[in-house]
């Protein structure tokens, strides 16, 4: 059903998404404060950083699943030197208590060693000694900067049989994340979706953020859904802080929808997680 013939908002679908929302998390030393103003027992997402490399990764997810919190780090494959130091990882994460691991390509140019993409190295860890019960992979509702749409189809058939699951790229355009599901059901992708959507934060920061993560389309969708003077009008009506209301209000009619299989958002908090909460919990009215 196309995205404009439904009706929104959809309450019975924004509460499930509210509820079930995982937060990203960058390993930055503001970690450990950040994850203080979220709910007991959230499932965080942390990513691997090019500064810290995944060294970072996995200790703060080891501190994270000691404080009761459902861990999923970001095993990126290009940060990974070899099978020995995958094998490592595997066992810390399984020591920590992990289950659910998301495992990217990453965003670093030249690869730190043995695994140049993430079907590489989901394959390796299919041969390891130890299992996730989630193993997630990357989508790209809006495309990819470097790859063609052919290349990203190819790869997700490749990866598929390694996943349980997948978790969108940043996208600020609900009707885009819904045509790009029905664009995977048609090749027979089957995996269920996380749907990645920006935290709340300063536009400023966002706008910086978005054009370095490679979603510039995502801008100019921002600015066109209510021209360039209607953006000026929003950005100082909202003091300069975006709030996602309208992508989750697009996404909550298709969340209980067997057809397209989203399964929850991906709030990227860009470790600005106390307006992020407390928007939140407002729209569950708490």
């Amino acid at each position: 059903m196309a995205l404009d013939t439904r009706p929104s908002p959809d309450r019975q679908g924004v509460e499930t998404l509210m509820r079930g929302a995982r937060f990203e998390l960058m390993p930055f030393e503001s970690f450990e404060e950040e994850i203080t103003h979220l709910p007991n027992g959230a499932t965080i997402a942390i990513t691997t950083s090019p500064q810290l490399g995944i060294e970072a990764t996995i200790e703060r997810t080891e501190q994270a699943a000691k404080q009761g919190f459902d861990v999923v780090p970001h095993v990126a494959a290009r940060y990974v030197s070899d099978r020995s130091q995958l094998e490592e990882i595997a066992s810390r994460l399984t020591a920590a208590g992990v289950t659910d691991i998301f495992v990217p390509g990453g965003d670093r140019e030249e690869p730190a060693g043995a695994f140049e993409s993430a079907y590489e190295m989901l394959v390796a860890l299919d041969e390891l000694p130890y299992s996730f019960e989630e193993v997630g992979i990357t989508g790209y509702p809006e495309g990819h900067e470097f790859l063609d749409e052919e290349t990203l189809a190819d790869a997700m058939e490749k990866k598929e049989p390694y996943a349980t699951y997948i978790v969108t790229q940043l996208c600020y355009d609900p009707e885009a994340v819904i045509s790009w599901i029905e664009d995977i059901r048609s090749r027979g992708v089957t995996l269920p979706v996380e749907v990645g959507i920006p935290g709340v934060m300063n536009y400023q920061r966002l706008l910086q953020i978005s054009q370095k993560v490679g979603v510039g389309d995502s801008i100019k969708f921002l600015r066109k859904t209510t021209g360039v003077l209607g953006f000026v009008r929003q950005l100082v009506g909202s003091r300069g802080t975006y709030k996602p209301d309208d992508l989750v209000d697009g996404l909550a009619p298709y969340v209980n929808d067997e057809e397209y299989g989203i399964r929850g958002i991906h709030v990227y908090t860009f470790n600005q997680t106390p307006d992020t909460e407390s928007w939140r919990r407002g729209r569950l009215g708490e």
